[in-house]
């Protein structure tokens, strides 16, 4: 191998390492509109569902983050929803598409396929777009420039929360966070859309915020 292919061979090293410690993160569009009173400290709240939604096991995991965030503003879980103030309904989904991507890489020429130089009695070999005396393998290539297809499957995933004060029917608060990423368990997505969505709560009013957080595979 020549000195130029081991140094080339290093450089990819490097690059690998580098991208391999890389930390992966969950980037969220996060946007929310209030109308969120002072006084809800101490105000209670129920989940709100549809037909059976309440018995997916799911569901009640993804509510029991909500939950979590909820305590946190000062309010309070009411086991009854008649004798609740607020209700809040969690909706979520995930969908995944396929996604080509061609783009131009560098290769080792001496890997490619070799050609064939003119000449009846001093004919010689060679590599696309070299002739002699470059023609050797004892000569260092220069990399070439190929075009690589690469697919690979991305997922949009969506979290909307909404509460609502059930004596007026106003809606006090509602979000939406959109994240998308090569992450197609929503599961394990799901606790960094809901920190998202509650992030400097109430948030800016219609305003859409991008929120990046470390996950933590």
């Amino acid at each position: 191998m020549s000195p130029w292919q081991r140094g080339f061979l290093a450089l990819l090293m490097a690059f690998s390492l580098l991208a391999s410690g890389c930390a992966t993160k969950i980037r969220s569009e996060v946007t929310s509109f209030n109308q969120w009173p002072t006084d809800v400290v101490g105000r209670r709240f129920t989940f709100v569902h549809k037909g059976d939604e309440g018995k997916s096991l799911e569901r009640q995991s993804y509510e029991n983050l909500v939950r979590s965030e909820l305590r946190k503003l000062g309010l309070a879980e009411q086991s009854t929803e008649a004798s609740s103030q607020l209700s809040v309904r969690v909706d979520y989904r995930i969908d995944g598409r396929d996604v080509r991507v061609i783009e131009t890489v560098l290769v080792d020429p001496w890997y490619g396929t070799p050609w064939y130089g003119p000449g009846f009695y001093n004919p010689y070999w060679g590599w696309p777009g070299y002739g002699p005396p470059y023609s050797s393998p004892m000569w260092p290539s220069m990399p070439v420039a190929r075009e690589q297809s690469r697919r690979y499957s991305l997922f949009q995933r969506e979290l909307r929360i909404q509460i609502t004060d059930k004596a007026t029917e106003t809606t006090l608060f509602e979000v939406t966070v959109k994240s998308e990423g090569a992450q197609g368990n929503l599961a394990s997505v799901m606790p960094y859309l809901v920190q998202a969505a509650f992030k400097d709560f109430p948030g800016t009013q219609g305003v859409p915020r991008v929120i990046e957080m470390k996950f933590n595979q």
